[in-house]
């Protein structure tokens, strides 16, 4: 008896495994209070048994498309959305006898969140590390109920791609609100503000998850070091996010891409460079939508002590966040260098995420929407026409505009001048025995006697003697204070000087 048992049971696995293939299936992804992009050809897949003839019916156009399931059960389907707006919307897919409706799905701004623990942080905060403003951004959440949908992606680390990854797509309300990413979240509520259009987030990220985890094992095995993890833990090793998260996502059409990561990369930023690069341009071709060029937009990585607060390792991971935001087509790299408190040191999710939410709208805003009069783009050392010379190491010594002991220091996006005219803190020269000095700088404008006409920044430090270098806030942990007419930090960085 217990053989024939043994038997039957070993049967019926058989049997539902075998029917589990012929069922209709769709992704969480594809599901009810779904967001799909507006005016594209949105991209629908899932499974049904082989050969199957697959129908779709979408009620803003009453008309039925079709696909047959290929030999893995596999069908796809592109179908053409309206408009942006408010009007809920039904998907109905058909396959034999079954039958699946998305129902309350809503025709917007779709934009795929990733990276590590700053983008993963929801509204309701990590232990210990709360949002401002957190308690009124939830409370108030059930404002945007009929304009926001948030898909929270839930993590999986399979050593191989999977087909489907978990997260359903959510209404924005107080009961769901303090699960969403608040970046994500913020970046949202101001794209709805100003464009007035539902918006959809779908948030990939893990915590501590390093560049390499997002990549797939053809690639990583090009690199020198493999697939040896970074450190212990699931969040440490390579590939998994890439199997277990977005791989089973690439294709859903969007928008573009928000990423907040780096602090797990922090002192390897020349691997760093070519490995971000590496992953967008894979991702534009795993998503494979018309022009191949998805906007992403970046976060810089955030004030820490990261062992020594007067370091200047994270320093230079920024300025090559920022290097990469000039060179990589499509990509931007928002600062905020200011956006930490001065008693934070050790606090590496800072409490800011609204600001941060909406320096990537506004990059957004003015670069994918065509927004007119939003300053998005923060002040940097302008060094455009300058002479240089270039020293056998690579690094480049720029000849400063000099009057003097001062030197004239011009910033790009900072025409108009500055938010204070002189108590301005974070500058340092080095003198020739290579040591930093604290450096005396104020706000000034010229329209004769200079290189270049306009507003612009005077620095002199007599300790220093005759300067080699000049750097602002060029620290891993530094708040700064110093911002553009409309209240953009001055970009960090660090410049060598040719005398």
């Amino acid at each position: 008896m217990k053989k024939l048992a043994f038997l039957l049971a070993l049967l019926f696995t058989h049997y539902l495994v075998i029917n589990a293939q012929d069922t209709l299936t769709l992704p969480d992804i594809f599901g009810s209070n779904m967001v799909l992009q507006q005016q594209a050809e949105a991209k629908i897949w899932g499974w049904a048994k082989p050969n199957t003839v697959v129908q779709l019916t979408t009620s803003w156009s009453n008309q039925r498309q079709f696909a047959t399931a290929d030999a893995d059960g596999k069908w796809t389907f592109k179908v053409k959305t309206p408009k942006a707006s408010y009007t809920p919307q039904t998907l109905t897919i058909k396959a034999g006898k079954e039958t699946k409706i998305c129902k309350d799905v809503l025709i917007g701004e779709v934009w795929f969140c990733s990276g590590q623990s700053n983008m993963e942080m929801p509204l309701g905060g990590f232990w210990n590390c709360p949002i401002e403003g957190a308690n009124e951004a939830i409370a108030l959440s059930g404002r945007y109920r009929h304009a926001i949908r948030v898909a929270t992606i839930e993590k999986a680390d399979p050593q191989t791609p999977a087909k489907m990854a978990k997260g359903t797509w959510e209404i924005c309300e107080p009961r769901n609100a303090s699960k969403f990413s608040a970046c994500g979240y913020f970046f949202a509520t101001t794209l709805n503000d100003m464009l007035d259009v539902p918006v959809g987030i779908i948030n990939c990220s893990w915590g501590g998850s390093c560049v390499e985890g997002w990549l797939p094992k053809e690639i990583l095995e090009t690199f020198p070091d493999g697939l040896t993890p970074d450190g212990e833990g699931d969040h440490m090793r390579k590939m998994v996010m890439f199997n277990g998260m977005l791989s089973p996502l690439a294709g859903y059409t969007i928008k573009g891409f928000l990423w907040n990561q780096g602090e797990s990369n922090m002192g390897r930023e020349v691997k760093y460079r070519n490995r971000f690069e590496t992953m967008v341009r894979l991702w534009r071709e795993m998503w494979d939508q018309p022009g191949d060029m998805l906007p992403i937009y970046t976060v810089e990585l955030p004030s820490y002590s990261y062992g020594d607060v007067n370091g200047d390792q994270a320093a230079r991971f920024r300025q090559t966040q920022h290097i990469i935001a000039h060179e990589l087509e499509a990509c931007g790299c928002i600062c905020t260098a200011d956006l930490i408190y001065d008693y934070e040191p050790e606090q590496i999710h800072g409490t800011k995420k609204k600001e941060i939410g909406q320096r990537l709208a506004y990059m957004a805003l003015t670069r994918d929407y065509g927004v007119e009069g939003i300053a998005a783009e923060a002040p940097e050392i302008d060094t455009n026409g300058l002479e240089y010379t270039t020293m056998s190491d690579g690094q480049q010594y720029f000849k400063l505009e000099r009057h003097d002991k001062t030197y004239h220091l011009y910033f790009t996006n900072a025409e108009d001048g500055f938010d204070r005219l002189s108590g301005i803190e974070g500058f340092e020269a080095q003198g020739t025995d290579g040591q930093w000095h604290k450096a005396k700088v104020w706000a000034d404008s010229a329209w004769q006697g200079v290189k270049k006409q306009g507003c612009f920044l005077k620095l002199e430090c007599p300790e220093a003697g005759e300067v080699q270098a000049i750097r602002y806030a060029f620290h891993n942990f530094y708040p700064t204070k110093l911002h553009n007419m409309r209240g953009l930090p001055v970009v960090p960085f660090e410049i060598k000087v040719k005398n």
